[in-house]
């Protein structure tokens, strides 16, 4: 965001942007984790007693946070290879971008 009035004081790139090799690894890593650890949790809960530690709302709260993180890389991973593709139709297309 440019605050009127101010110039750039910074050594970064104006064109500066994320790694998206990196995120794109990352995604691919980590949703199957996350994914395996919603279902291990969910399971855990399912089977586990009154009086058990941790408790089935403990082992729950957990798979409810690695569906979450599943669903995070999962946007994530959209937006990457959304970006890639654009930016690989932008270098071939000579630049042009679509609506």
């Amino acid at each position: 965001m440019r605050i009127p009035g101010r110039s750039r004081t910074g050594t970064e790139p104006v064109t500066a942007r994320s790694a998206l090799g990196l995120r794109l690894l990352l995604s691919v890593l980590y949703i199957p984790v996350f994914l395996a650890g919603t279902v291990f949790f969910a399971l855990w809960a399912a089977d586990s007693g009154p009086g058990d530690s941790p408790s089935a709302d403990s082992l729950r709260t957990i798979a409810w946070i690695c569906a979450a993180l599943a669903v995070v890389g999962l946007i994530d991973l959209v937006v990457v290879l959304v970006r890639r593709r654009r930016e690989r139709e932008g270098s071939a297309g000579g630049g042009r971008r679509g609506p």
